[in-house]
């Protein structure tokens, strides 16, 4: 098998006197002086390369990494699916790039008009009471949540509770939220079926309990059927209730939050609601509450009055708000992303979105009775998946030496990126695995084959799966040694 060349460094095209200087910006008559403490001795050592070169370099770059533009990228909780261009366009508008964000809101009718309409549907779709939309990310969001259920008990005078409870199915960013607000995280288990263990939760809640912390679906993949009864639980000993959401395109049009007795909760807008997810941002992570709630939104949230032509826009501010946690950014969140979300629900309408979470459960549910059909052993056999399941491969490992991550490298060979591995900790070398709602049949029976063609080989040659990836430009690397000695410098060879 050849495997292909590395692409070399964009240093190694240079040759001296080489540029592209038709692209520098003209020089000022008058530039400003710079200190002679501050100047360079000597020219930073950068490649000196044609506008060619660059062009191809890059382009070759990019044509190297997997993306959901170029293949099936199954990440379990994470929903990395294809997103309209269409949202993106609208979003790109010059009248909305032009808006200066201090614009007045004399200036900006239209766009918070669609902030407006955007709070109203991310309303209607979770059963909340209030949405704002200045959080800037999913943990953005969890902080904004927890805070507000500290300031709700501060308010009643209620200065004890401080413990957050958190089931071992919950996502790793809630413990942390948790710590980051003041709050103790305390941990409780799951049973054998993955539902919360209500015994353990009951001998958990008390006078310090502050709230939990939840999805549902939860990261095991699986819908909470005993919500009601972990609810009443909490709300008996006084706590309050946030629903992580993360996984809300399981249960998009069919379920909502409120309705389950949640009160508050984040979304992930850039999952859910069309911005392409991955690399780090951007994002949006708007919360709703319930009645309890209201009064403690962040700022700013934006008010309607009047009706027809007579509607008029404004933001709340302190003033409408006095008991709110206050601000989080500088502004009302990531105005894109917001964007492209109000483009997208309104695209997919009411009957839109209830498909989301119809074939997003469809496509999981086909996915792993095909995988189990190949061989694949689910972690949790007896229930049905949400959007997403887990498979554990600890029968693999034991008998074959073939890891969940050796099974992950061997995809990238085969042209899928992997699902996600090694989480949530509680399943032994587990896939998590989310088809979205955006793949075709098609890809799905592909990346079975891909996956029996991997169990096959495990058998009968276990060290091409062991030593996978074998046509990826970088092979298989020391994870631990290159996050301890992170080397990102170029030091040009020795003359």
């Amino acid at each position: 098998m050849t495997l292909p060349m590395c692409e070399p460094l964009v240093y190694e095209f240079g040759r001296a006197g080489r540029g592209a200087r038709g692209q520098w910006p003209a020089p000022e008559s008058n530039p400003p002086a710079v200190p002679a403490a501050l100047r360079r001795a000597r020219r930073a050592p950068l490649p000196e390369v044609s506008e060619l070169d660059v062009v191809r370099h890059y382009t070759r770059l990019s044509q190297l990494n997997f993306s959901i533009d170029t293949h099936f990228y199954p990440l379990g909780s994470c929903t990395m699916k294809y997103n309209p261009r269409a949202c993106n366009a609208a979003a790109l508008l010059p009248e909305f790039l032009g808006r200066h964000p201090l614009a007045s809101a004399r200036h900006s009718q239209g766009f918070l008009e669609c902030m407006y309409e955007l709070q109203e549907m991310l309303k209607e779709v979770t059963g909340m009471r209030g949405v704002a939309l200045t959080p800037m990310a999913g943990a953005h969001g969890e902080f904004a949540g927890v805070a507000m259920i500290r300031a709700y008990h501060r308010a009643r005078g209620d200065l004890a509770r401080n413990e957050i409870i958190v089931p071992t199915a919950a996502h790793g960013t809630n413990p942390a939220t948790a710590t980051m607000c003041g709050c103790v995280a305390r941990e409780v288990g799951v049973g054998p079926d993955g539902d919360v263990d209500l015994a353990a939760l009951a001998a958990a809640v008390g006078p310090k309990t502050a709230g939990i912390m939840l999805t549902n679906p939860s990261t095991l993949g699986i819908f909470e059927r005993r919500i009601t009864e972990v609810a009443r639980i909490v709300h008996a000993a006084g706590g309050l209730l946030y629903y992580d959401g993360a996984n809300l395109n399981a249960i998009l049009g069919k379920v909502r939050p409120g309705d389950m007795e949640f009160d508050v909760l984040h979304m992930n807008l850039h999952k859910t609601f069309s911005t392409p997810h991955g690399g780090g941002g951007p994002g949006a992570g708007a919360v709703g509450v319930g009645p309890r709630l209201l009064p403690f939104m962040p700022l700013p949230v934006v008010a309607k009055s009047g009706a027809g032509e007579a509607a008029r826009y404004r933001w709340q501010g302190e003033q409408d708000l006095p008991q709110s946690i206050g601000r989080l950014t500088g502004f009302n969140g990531n105005a894109g992303v917001l964007l492209r979300a109000y483009v997208y629900m309104r695209m997919l309408g009411r009957e839109g979105m209830s498909r989301v979470g119809e074939y997003a459960t469809l496509n999981s549910n086909y996915l792993l009775a095909r995988l189990q059909q190949a061989g694949f052993v689910a972690a949790y056999p007896q229930r049905r998946a949400s959007h997403e399941f887990i498979l554990t491969l600890k029968a693999l490992a034991q008998q074959q030496g073939v890891t969940a991550m050796d099974v992950a490298k061997r995809l990238l060979d085969l042209g899928f990126h992997a699902p996600t591995t090694y989480f949530p900790l509680l399943v032994p070398e587990c896939l998590l695995i989310e088809p979205t709602e955006t793949e075709s049949k098609e890809t799905l029976d592909a990346f079975v084959a891909a996956m029996a063609q991997i169990l096959r080989e495990a058998a009968t040659e276990p060290d091409t799966v062991r030593g996978a990836p074998h046509t990826m430009p970088v092979r298989r690397l020391d994870d631990v040694r290159a996050a301890r000695e992170l080397d990102l410098a170029y030091r040009p060879p020795a003359p």
